[in-house]
């Protein structure tokens, strides 16, 4: 019963001091946004007050959770040392250990604790910010995607096609001015070197019809009505209106595993992809297999430990110190996570670069930190 009791009291420290660290972070991000968009943000609810709190709640709940999904881990060991230094202020944790209590007993349900956030930071990157992808990818300026916007050149490597545009429309998956380059002797030797229109339209996957780009007042190439339809490895890439019905005689459509929005974003885009979706990006040949995408897709897997070497490196720092100051607490807890996230930005950096191998760059924090976490959590155990 003891125990039972003793666990319920340390997990309601936890959960109190994470919940106000979480309140505290995104209150600020929110507050900080809030006031440098307020005038977009009040002009889109056009002085309807249910209207103006709906926008609020739509545009900046993912935001919170895309908060939570950077600092996770800071905020659970922010818990996991408030909890500890809670206790040791007012000599809880001093009567706890002289009843024969072990501080392995102590810290075990801020360890599951930790798990838990852990878990819900996985859960975050894999379901919530993936279903909320849209949203994050718009701002306050441009909230309904009806402002045009520049566009990088991206890479199609199922079709070696060059997409390219004069800007992009979000509202309406729009390419003004698409210039489309062929890269392939398939492609080159029958269409030309490139394909110019005036738009080009994102049609997703219909029924009889690939997902793809659909070109209208195309003015190169200049003899499109007489061009056959083009077919490799019984894949369709170039639909001409020859023998598509269902195209005009000045468009084309181009078959494309690019979305619009990974067009439109570039890299952006695939930060709130799943892993499961880069994964079937990198089958599909929709991605590329760039070094940022081995270390993000690694990244994901080195998170959740990387979450639990944080708590193991900070609560041995306090136990050891016996400092009952919560202020020194917060000091510590500033440093250790300024350094914990400096390390693993430069080894994400050295990864992307290709300084280092992708898969050893995700992987060098925790090859750096844990070793340094088990040697101080261990008298905690012993």
């Amino acid at each position: 019963m003891i125990p039972l009791l003793l666990d319920r009291y340390i997990l309601g420290l936890y959960a109190k001091a994470l919940f106000l660290s979480l309140m505290v972070l995104g209150g600020m991000y929110v507050v900080i946004d809030f006031v440098s968009n307020s005038e977009e943000l009040i002009g889109y609810s056009n002085g309807s007050f249910s209207a103006f709190f709906a926008l609020i709640l739509e545009y900046y709940g993912p935001r919170v959770l895309w908060v939570f999904d950077r600092t996770a881990g800071m905020i659970a060991l922010a818990a996991a040392l408030f909890a500890v230094t809670w206790m040791m202020r007012t000599q809880e944790l001093t009567a706890i250990l002289a009843a024969g209590v072990p501080p392995s007993r102590v810290i075990r349900p801020i360890l599951m604790a930790t798990l838990i956030v852990a878990g819900t930071g996985v859960a975050n990157r894999e379901l919530w910010l993936p279903h909320f992808r849209s949203q994050l990818a718009r701002n306050a300026q441009d909230w309904y995607g009806e402002k045009a916007k520049n566009c990088t050149p991206i890479f199609d490597p199922r079709s070696d096609v060059l997409l390219s545009g004069k800007r992009a429309i979000g509202k309406d998956r729009r390419i003004e001015e698409p210039l489309f380059r062929l890269l392939s002797k398939e492609l080159n030797s029958t269409w030309g070197r490139q394909i110019v229109a005036a738009s080009a339209w994102y049609l997703p996957f219909d029924q009889g019809r690939p997902a793809g780009y659909l070109l209208t007042g195309v003015k190169q190439p200049t003899n499109l009505a007489k061009l056959a339809s083009l077919i490799i490895d019984g894949e369709a890439i170039l639909l001409s209106p020859s023998d598509t019905p269902w195209l005009k005689p000045d468009e084309c459509f181009v078959v494309s595993v690019v979305s619009f929005e990974q067009f439109s974003l570039g890299s952006g885009w695939r930060q709130n992809l799943s892993t499961q979706e880069l994964v079937s990006g990198l089958k599909n040949k929709s991605l590329q297999s760039g070094a940022d995408i081995l270390v993000t897709m690694h990244g994901r897997l080195v998170q959740p430990l990387l979450d639990l070497t944080l708590v193991f490196l900070g609560l041995p720092l306090v136990l050891s110190r016996g400092n009952r100051n919560i202020f020194v607490a917060g000091a510590i807890c500033l440093v250790l996570m300024a350094t914990f996230f400096v390390v693993s930005l430069v080894c994400q950096g050295l990864g992307n670069n290709y300084l280092l191998e992708p898969t050893f760059a995700a992987w060098l924090p925790v090859l750096i930190f844990a070793p340094i976490a088990y040697t101080l959590a261990r008298p905690l155990w012993d």
